[in-house]
């Protein structure tokens, strides 16, 4: 059996907490899909203002003042139905506790957000899309950013071969690669990529400033 990653109380509220807003608000627009709840026109609704929409960098003319800057967060919490959903929820269980446990709450969430803003910022800078981009996969590719430089610190840190971090990262290109040919195109890989870098700066940028705390308190006084 695999160990599973300690996490205090707040540690998994935080975790939960995320999980439930994704849920709730997914689960809203689904039920007013369906017609259980307001009307059909929620999704369209709420995806024309919270959505990531590229064209917003250049030309288009925003709904409200704040929207070419708000919609880098709040893509992020929207989904493209519930299977797309469950997925990122999953990814998010297993590996946002291993990013908290080693990031700890604060670092979790300037990891997460800041992956979320990468994959928005590089989503927008490559695109030629004119569909709304949605869904956590930016800041989850964050977070295996973030894990995946912590592996490759502690392996350079013990002079280990850095072999097995660079196949993960070929993996995960591969299958960034096959999904965008079997979806037609519409993956957002450049989401994932720039979410990735983020992630693997953020973590990089906690590091240091962990290390420079660390020199700074054993300094002779």
């Amino acid at each position: 059996m695999i160990a599973q990653p300690y996490l205090s109380p707040p540690a998994r509220a935080m975790i939960l907490g995320l999980i439930a807003l994704n849920v709730g608000i997914e689960l809203v627009l689904f039920a007013a899909d369906l017609g259980l709840v307001g009307t059909k026109q929620w999704r369209p609704l709420v995806y024309q203002n919270a959505a990531f929409w590229a064209g917003l960098l250049h030309n288009w003319r925003p709904n409200y003042a704040a929207q070419p800057w708000t919609m880098f967060v709040t893509y992020a919490f929207l989904h493209g139905g519930i299977i797309h959903l469950l997925g990122n929820m999953l990814t998010l269980w297993l590996i946002g506790r291993m990013v908290i446990v080693r990031a700890g709450t604060k670092g979790f969430v300037l990891i997460y957000l800041l992956s979320a803003i990468g994959g928005g910022a590089l989503f927008g800078a490559l695109t030629l899309s004119a569909r709304p981009m949605v869904g956590a996969s930016g800041a989850l590719f964050g977070l295996v950013g973030a894990i995946l430089y912590w592996r490759w610190a502690d392996r350079r840190r013990l002079r280990l071969d850095q072999w097995p971090v660079l196949k993960t990262v070929l993996i995960l290109g591969v299958l960034n690669l096959l999904l965008w040919l079997l979806m037609g195109g519409l993956l957002a890989w450049e989401t994932h990529l720039g979410g990735f870098a983020a992630g693997w700066l953020a973590a990089a940028a906690l590091a240091w400033r962990r290390r420079k705390r660390r020199a700074g308190q054993a300094r002779p006084r």
